[in-house]
């Protein structure tokens, strides 16, 4: 998802997002281990993904102070 687009999001769906993120990063790392992963160019993407959100809920945070 571009940056953009999760800037319009509520803290709420940011987190609902996150989780799902986050399951899908052990889904990958199970399929690795397992063998099965052969596109090792979604780990970067999901990485980057949560990065982003994680930034976001911090600074959606700040500014509610």
């Amino acid at each position: 998802m571009e940056l953009k687009d999760l800037r319009k999001q509520s803290a709420q769906e940011l987190d609902a997002q996150l989780i799902e993120l986050r399951r899908e990063e052990f889904n990958l790392r199970m399929q690795k281990g397992a063998g099965q992963q052969t596109q090792t160019h979604h780990f970067k993407r999901v990485r980057r993904e949560i990065a982003q959100i994680k930034t976001l809920l911090t600074q959606k945070s700040a500014g509610a102070k």
